[in-house]
């Protein structure tokens, strides 16, 4: 007797995931766009790449960041409002995987409602 392995495959949405992979993979994407303008495209974003000292982003290019959010996962992500929370410090060192973080409890609260 064959047993054939047959795996099914949930169809293809474009509804924004909660699940930390896929937003860090989601937000890789968006800094590796961002990146390429400057010819700075081979660089690997992980969740301790630091925006201001590994990415080398300027302000201008987080405002870009924060439009490209909105523009992902709607105003339920309110970049601003994250980082209005965030003392200077914390905003020049501030790591992907703080934005992750956000991302994720932001969609998650915005499923619970």
């Amino acid at each position: 007797m064959t047993t054939v392995n047959q795996t099914a495959t949930a169809p293809a949405t474009d509804a924004p995931s909660d699940d930390a992979p896929a937003v860090l993979a989601e937000i890789s994407r968006m800094l590796r766009t961002m990146l390429d303008e400057y010819g700075l495209d081979d660089i690997e974003v992980t969740m301790e790449t630091r925006f201001t000292q590994d990415l080398e982003l300027e302000s201008i290019d987080l405002v870009a960041l924060a439009s490209g959010l909105e523009a992902r996962y709607g105003r339920q992500v309110n970049f601003a409002e994250f980082v209005a929370g965030l003392e200077l410090d914390e905003i020049i060192d501030l790591a992907v995987g703080q934005l992750v973080e956000y991302v994720v409890r932001s969609l998650r609260a915005a499923g619970e409602s």
